[in-house]
């Protein structure tokens, strides 16, 4: 089932959408997409900031509306977060300045508020995707930044204690590690941690925890990195009721394109789950399953992901597919069974497969 509830939201037609951000808003039942109106598919092009807000009838995102957010700037990466005290939702975007604006429920959006001046370096990246808010209270927005001395890239959080009022710069990871997101986690007593994930230029992805530092961690399941590296997103939800020790944990699923054949080429959208994301030591595991495919083309309660497509390339549309945990466990086992057909097939045929082996190293 690779086509659940699949329906398109931002549609290519001379113009080009990319970069796109999602946000639910519980009390209203509604849903919030923004992305890049772009001239081209290249970053440099873009041109305003688009949302679509809509509302989730069990399975499907209806569109209401497109409108632009007043940007003094070209705007690029946007990234949201929600303050539930306040009822506000955050804004985050970026290009030369850090800006975001506000909006309560069907209030008009803020003026941009600037926090340039904040930042460690000269050249960064906020988001794209979300930021969250913790149980705690504290709002965090993940963000990235070329280091001056090397250029090379690093992780990074902005972070707020008192709803939004302020802002202060927080820890930046010590590994090579670009865009990211993050999510509260917790173990059955409800003990909590901030889980990240970043983009990498090939090999893995980095996985880091938050707790009084910001480091990243040794996992016994590596996330293959495409080449050139590619935005992920991840999000917590509660432990669901066949989990025997439920309480207070939180469970993460992850999306990532799965497969490439070029690079730069994004193949497959692939959906993680980590179903004890803490482990008895009260640090992040970095366990997941193999993936469940939702998109099989060019791709950048319930869940739902946006995500750039098309049939020819990536920036055909963007379109939601919203899921339910069922479908999650039921394609995860899916990808299990046929990873297990082709391991029993490769052993059927294990003893030609040794002999030319043997014959390439020369032992026979």
């Amino acid at each position: 089932m690779n086509n659940i509830g699949k329906t398109f939201v931002f549609k290519s037609n001379g113009e080009v959408f990319r970069i796109p951000a999602l946000y639910y808003k519980e009390n209203e039942k509604k849903l919030f997409g923004f992305t890049e109106k772009q001239t081209s598919r290249h970053d440099s092009s873009a041109v305003a900031l688009v949302m679509s807000t809509g509302t989730v009838d069990t399975d499907e995102l209806t569109q209401k509306k497109t409108m632009k957010c007043p940007c003094g700037y070209r705007p690029m990466n946007p990234c949201t977060v929600y303050e539930k005290d306040t009822q506000t939702l955050f804004l985050f975007f970026n290009h030369v300045r850090l800006h975001y604006i506000t909006k309560k429920n069907d209030d008009k959006w803020s003026e941009f508020t600037d926090l340039t001046d904040l930042l460690p370096t000269d050249n960064w990246s906020v988001g794209p995707g979300h930021g969250i808010q913790t149980e705690s209270g504290r709002m965090i927005v993940p963000a990235y930044a070329y280091m001056k001395e090397n250029n090379i890239p690093h992780s990074f959080y902005i972070y707020s204690d008192d709803k939004g009022s302020t802002w202060h710069y927080g820890a930046m990871l010590d590994k090579t590690s670009g865009e990211c997101e993050m999510d509260e986690v917790s173990d059955i007593t409800g003990d909590s941690l901030i889980y990240c994930n970043a983009c990498n230029k090939g090999g893995f992805r980095v996985q880091a925890e938050i707790d009084e530092s910001f480091h990243t961690f040794k996992s016994n399941t590596l996330l293959k990195e495409l080449d050139k590296g590619c935005q992920g997103s991840v999000i917590s939800f509660p432990a669901q009721p066949e989990d025997a020790e439920t309480s207070q944990k939180k469970c993460l699923l992850f999306s990532h394109p799965t497969n490439q054949k070029i690079a730069w080429q994004r193949l497959d959208l692939g959906v993680y789950l980590s179903s004890s994301p803490v482990n008895s030591n009260g640090n992040c595991s970095g366990e997941w399953s193999q993936p469940w495919v939702i998109n099989q083309r060019h791709s950048d309660g319930w869940f739902a992901c946006l995500m750039e497509c098309g049939e020819k390339s990536a920036t055909d549309e963007i379109a939601c597919q919203v899921f339910s945990y069922e479908e999650v466990l039921r394609g995860i086992q899916g990808a299990i069974m046929k990873s297990e057909n082709k391991y029993k097939r490769i052993n059927l045929h294990g003893k030609t497969f040794q002999t030319i082996i043997n014959k390439e190293a020369g032992l026979e």
